[in-house]
Formats: structure tokens, sequence, C-alpha cells
């Protein structure tokens, strides 16, 4: 992204409750002109920050000072879809446009990406031709591929250029281009044949051809392929941007490591929410109460339907839960000890595909570590849950062995499986996020309660 003000400082701590409180203040009391300046010295994220904790009315009167600004364009991209949305709809076309066209490429698109339909293709109306047709090209690129997230605001410069033109054109053009630390290079119709650093640049003569100088070994991404891989690329070889070729190898963009953090953060994000069973819309504390209730109640069906089976399963051994009362008391820590151990795992094979630590062709080789792993933890959760209950619970004076057993095989069968299921699922191309949560650990459940009371029932002779 272009550099920012320097006047414009970020929140660090509580400062940011503090400008928020400042805010609110200023609003009450329609000082308009001392919230302008506060406004105007505020950095855009901070801005987006400050506006999420405000009321209706306050955000209202505090954005028709922000419209004001040259900060709005910035102000828009930093804040949440839901609240953008609200926003841009009480504005008219023409401002959009305005706005939109000062906006850097790739966050134009993701703004009117964002908007319903008809309000984005209302606001294209009314840009002029050259912008409207740059951000229609980009528009025709999933948003979650690279072709989606590029930026067309880079500096590239033919291959036959001397180092002493090539200085004098990057500054020229530096302040309307994004990441100029990377110059790329290109030749005939615009293909990519390398990349020079503005550092390596500077050290060689002015005669020097940049073909000359180049990194011919450029690393790049098609436009089509997923946010996933650019970030797993640009995170693995520490860049600050990497550009984006098409299928005849010309340059059609960058894409810089700003969007690179909010993809990861994206992806993580609903990763942790599927992982918890609140389906994956990262917005959802945003929403309203019916609607959050409305998001969450299909995942917390797996729990639902997996607490009805494990009540029947404890209802079918009710003979045997009469005769020896003592057993109740154990199905919480084994239901618990095999969802948490499966969650765990599940977690770790889920973080470990998505960083591309696992090799999906080392299968059994993942899985059966995860198992050697609850081996390790059954036996020693197993012995001590175990010996507890044998000095605590003196009949049947096979209870202790009975309990540590069911822990052990619990805590195995949890792992394997907390790790198989994500794996399966990757195979498949499916994500792999939503194998934890209810799904693992609702089947652990079920899985566990049957395995204690067939191994009571064998070693209790019941």
């Amino acid at each position: 992204m272009v550099a920012e003000d320097k006047t414009k400082k970020e929140l660090i701590g509580n400062e940011g409750l503090v400008i928020l409180d400042i805010v609110r203040r200023l609003t009450r009391r329609n000082a308009s002109g001392h919230l302008k300046k506060l406004i105007k010295k505020t950095h855009p994220a901070d801005l987006a920050w400050v506006f999420r904790y405000l009321a209706e009315n306050e955000r209202k009167n505090v954005f028709a000072i922000i419209a004001q600004t040259e900060i709005v364009g910035e102000f828009l991209s930093e804040l949440d879809d839901s609240i953008m949305i609200d926003l841009v709809q009480g504005l008219s076309a023409q401002y959009m446009a305005e706005v939109v066209t000062n906006m850097a490429s790739d966050d134009a698109v993701d703004l009117l990406e964002a908007l319903p339909t008809e309000v984005a293709d209302d606001i294209r109306r009314h840009m002029e031709k050259k912008d409207r047709e740059e951000v229609e090209e980009l528009l025709q690129y999933h948003p979650q591929s690279a072709g989606g997230l590029m930026s067309t605001d880079y500096m590239s410069l033919d291959e036959e250029l001397g180092v002493g033109d090539a200085i004098a054109l990057v500054q020229k053009r530096s302040e309307e281009k994004e990441m100029v630390f990377y110059l790329y290079i290109t030749h005939g119709e615009g293909k990519l044949s390398g990349v020079v650093s503005l550092r390596e640049l500077l050290m060689h003569p002015p005669h020097r051809q940049l073909k000359n100088i180049m990194n011919d070994k450029v690393i790049s991404v098609n436009t089509e392929t997923d946010q996933e891989e650019v970030a797993h690329i640009v995170s693995q070889y520490n860049f600050l941007a990497v550009p984006v070729v098409d299928s005849s190898y010309c340059l059609e963009g960058i894409v810089t490591v700003d969007d690179i953090i909010d993809v990861i953060r994206e992806e993580a994000t609903e990763d942790f929410l599927q992982m918890a069973g609140a389906g994956k819309d990262r917005e959802i504390l945003l929403k309203s109460t019916k609607d959050n209730a409305l998001l969450r109640a299909p995942w917390l069906f797996a729990s639902w339907l997996g607490g009805i089976m494990a009540m029947i399963i404890i209802g079918a051994f009710e003979k045997e839960l009469l005769k020896v009362l003592a057993l109740a008391s154990f199905i919480p820590v084994v239901m618990g000890m095999g969802g948490n151990i499966a969650t765990q795992s599940s977690t770790i094979i889920v973080r470990g595909i998505a960083t591309g630590r696992i090799n999906m062709n080392e299968f059994f080789k993942v899985v059966f570590k995860e198992m050697r792993v609850g081996l390790i933890l059954g036996i020693l959760y197993g012995l001590f849950l175990g010996v507890v209950t044998y000095f605590t619970h003196t009949e049947p004076p096979l209870l202790g062995l009975v309990v540590g057993i069911s822990i052990f095989t619990c805590m195995v069968m949890a792992a394997t499986v907390g790790a198989f299921i994500p794996l399966i699922l990757k195979r498949f191309d499916i994500d792999a996020a939503i194998a934890t949560g209810p799904f693992v650990t609702t089947s652990i459940d079920i899985l566990g309660v049957l395995v204690y009371f067939w191994v009571a029932k064998l070693f209790l002779g019941l």
C-alpha cells in the first residue's frame, strides 16, 4: 500500500480507548472542527477500530466529518464489511465513484465486491471509463484468488533500459505505485523476465542494462492461484510482494504483504470458528442475536445428535449401571479425556495442513505418530486414574482396571480419529477445519461411552 502520512499516529495500548472517549465527547458537543482535526491526525485503521464501538447516531455524525477528508477511502477499506455496507448505501453513487477512483485498485475491488450488486453497478456507472475498466478487469477474478487480491499499481521496466533511465522513471512514477522496493523487469508484450530491488538498482553504473543485473529466477503466482497458496509463498520466502502473471506469463499485477496478512488473519479466523462449531462468518460478533443463533444452530445439531446417541447407549446398559452404580461417575471423565485429545490432534493436524508442515504423501506416518502420542498419554492417564479408582472405590475390585483400560483405549482411539478425519477431508479437497469441534468430539463421546461399557461388561461379568 502507499505509505501513510507520518502525522497519522497509530494507536498503541490504551490510546485507542482514549481516542474513543474523546471522539464521543466531541460528538456530544458538536465540536466538528476539533473532531475533524483529530480525524486527520488518526490512522484510518485506528479510526475504523474506534468507529466499531460507536452508537448508531454517533457513527452517523462522525462519518459525516470523515466524508469531508481525503482518508475516507482508506477508512472504508478498513471497516468491517457489515458496517461499511450500511454507510455506503446512504451515500450517492457519484460521490462513491470519486472515492473508489482515489483508492488503491485492490482495495477498490474489495469494497465493490462487498457491496450489493445493484449498488456496486451503480457506482461503476458513474466512474470514468479508464478507471471503470481497470476495476472491472480485476472483478473478473475470484475474490479469493491471486487475481482477486492483486494490485495493478506496480512498477515494471523494460529489460533493455539502462540503470540511469530506470532510476529516472522510478523517481517520476513511484508516487503512483505500490511496493517500489521491487522493480519487475519485462520483455516483449509485458512478459515477466526478472526482478531487481531498488537497492540493487542504485548500486550499478547508469549505462548498464537491466537485463544484466536482474534476478531472472523470479518466483511468481498465476492469477488463478488460491489466496492460501499465495500467502504460503510470501511467508515462506519472506517477500514484501509477489508478482502475478497470466497463462502467457504476462505480468498482470502484484500481491503485497499487507494483503497477505489480511488473508492469513481471515483464514485463521474462519478455521477457529469452524473448529469451535460456530460457522465460518468472520463478522459473527457484529450479527444480530437472531442471525448469530441461526448461524450457530446447524453446527450444534451434531452435538445434540451425539448427546442423544450417547443417552441411548447409556440407556442400553441400564442394567449394568444398576449393578455397579460407580460406573456412572466415570462417564464424564472417559468422554472428556477422549474429546480433549481428539480436539488437540485435530487442531494440530488442521494447522499443520494450513502451514504446509504436513506432507499429504506421508498420510499414515502422520496418523501413526498421533496414535503413538495417544498411546503414551493413554498409558499415563489410564494408570493414574486406575490407581485413584482402586483406592477410592473398593467395590467391585476390578473397577480401577476397567477405568484404566477404558481411558487408555479411548485416548488412543481419539488421537487416531482426530488426526485421521482432517487428513481424509483434505484428501478429498474438503476444508479440514470442519472436522474439529462438534463433529470429532461428538463422535469420540459416542465411541468412548461404547468402549467404556463394553470393557466394564467384559471385565466385571455384567
